[in-house]
């Protein structure tokens, strides 16, 4: 489990899942169905117009109330202006809301790539005629950016989901399971009449294993003005695919973290997808592997100790070393852009309690297995970054995890997770602000693997 992965994506603990030698190289296609650009722009506009008309007529909320002038307003290149929205809105409303308007395209036979401009323009669409406020640059990446990476994750958990070949209470779960991971594709699939048809999986449904964690346990944080007590958590793991298989196509590698907790700051305290944009083989020996891959990062983080969101795009090299049977290492380096990132701010910037900044963030990870039982990672996440918008500071953040886990009978492992986070920054016009957030996690994990 990734500890707080501020910094992207997790590749600990592949080795114990999938053998240097694991199946062959997938074919999944990366668009195999047929093109429908009239329903892809369709459910494009219903992605558009379902929302504002619920925020208008139930919600009745002020944005709403638009109008020729608004609009004509917001046409204008010069009209455009960071908003001080609210952090969970801007950093995880925004990207959901544009991965339906990516889904609209890939759920109707666009590739990767080709589905990636439809997000954009849903973006600016909605930015210039359903909101009152001036278009906001922030809403556009965390919209565009944010909806592709999501998009991508939730149409392919969806489409691996569901069975095609199963039927009774199994398969009408995983139907509504998948509808909801991507609504959009959930509701292509009764349109097209295969919503719990019996009949043969088409290549949409491709052959990567999902290996997934579920943990329940207690967590702690300590922090300059926090002394909490241990809390009740939850967290999931989803590691789509593996680097070193089908690393040509985008996202044929996923790792997903989630984590909830019923703290004051939200129910849902992590969210965090890395996908594989495109790989590059390093020449290898017998009993050790390397590979270059570039990927695309969303976190979000928002607990009683922190808060913090990045989309960034990093290049890694991954390398795994059959040491002897019983060790295995797993380590990986890396460093990128952060793109857009919203960075905790004690002294406001108008109404915002963070600021928007760009930068370079750094990481590197080491995974030792021994004899399939015990496995120990130790992580390092630090970056660099510069105020967009918002009070004018550098940032300097830094993260070191730990975890120790002893794997026991029927896929049970316990586990033990220290961290420390350290968050320093440095004003132009007030006070530099250093802060610490300790934390410790124990917990009971489940793990399996489907093929």
């Amino acid at each position: 489990m990734s500890a707080v992965p501020v910094f992207g994506g997790d590749f600990a603990d592949r080795k114990e899942v999938y053998a240097i030698d694991s199946v062959p190289e997938n074919k999944f296609s990366d668009s195999i169905v047929e093109k429908r650009f009239g329903r892809a722009v369709l459910e494009l506009m219903l992605a558009e117009t379902t929302p504002f008309l619920v925020d208008q007529y139930i919600r009745k909320v002020d944005y709403t109330r638009i109008s020729f002038k608004t609009i004509g307003d917001n046409l204008s290149p010069g009209s455009w202006v960071w908003d001080g929205d609210g952090f969970t809105t801007n950093q995880f409303g925004h990207p959901y809301h544009g991965s339906q308007f990516y889904s609209a395209f890939r759920a109707n036979g666009y590739s990767f790539w080709q589905s990636v401009p439809g997000t954009f323009v849903g973006s600016y669409l909605w930015e210039t005629f359903s909101e009152v406020q001036a278009p906001a640059p922030n809403d556009l990446i965390n919209t565009g950016f944010g909806g592709v990476v999501l998009g991508e994750m939730t149409y392919r958990l969806s489409q691996k989901m569901v069975d095609n070949r199963k039927r009774g209470f199994r398969r009408q779960t995983s139907e509504v399971l998948a509808f909801m991971i991507n609504p959009v594709n959930g509701f292509n699939r009764i349109v097209n009449g295969q919503w719990g048809k019996v009949m043969a999986n088409s290549a949409e449904r491709d052959s990567a294993k999902v290996y997934t964690e579920f943990d329940v346990g207690l967590r702690r944080f300590k922090s300059t003005n926090l002394n909490a007590a241990f809390t009740l958590y939850g967290h999931v793991k989803l590691l789509y695919g593996t680097p070193f298989e089908n690393y040509k196509t985008p996202f044929s590698n996923i790792a997903v973290n989630a984590e909830f907790s019923n703290d004051d700051s939200s129910k849902v305290n992590i969210a965090s997808v890395y996908g594989s944009l495109k790989g590059w083989r390093i020449k290898s020996k017998e009993k050790e592997r390397h590979l270059l891959l570039l990927s695309a990062n969303y976190d979000y983080i928002n607990n009683e100790a922190f808060f913090y969101s990045a989309e960034s795009i990093r290049l890694h090299l991954l390398s795994e070393f059959s040491a002897s049977k019983n060790l295995k290492i797993n380590t990986a380096a890396g460093t990128g852009l952060i793109l857009l990132a919203a960075v905790p701010d004690i002294y406001f910037y108008k109404e915002r309690n963070y600021d928007y900044c760009a930068g370079i963030a750094i990481n590197g990870s080491c995974t030792v297995g021994i004899a399939k039982h015990f496995f120990y990672t130790i992580s390092y996440r630090g970056g660099w970054l510069r105020t967009i918008n918002g009070n004018t500071a550098n940032y300097f953040m830094h993260s070191i995890t730990s975890e120790i886990r002893f794997r026991l009978k029927n896929n049970f492992s316990v586990c033990a997770e220290p961290g420390l986070m350290t968050l320093q920054n440095q004003y132009r016009n007030f006070d530099v602000v250093n802060k610490n957030y300790h934390y410790l996690r124990v917990s009971l994990r489940y793990g399996f693997t489907v093929h």
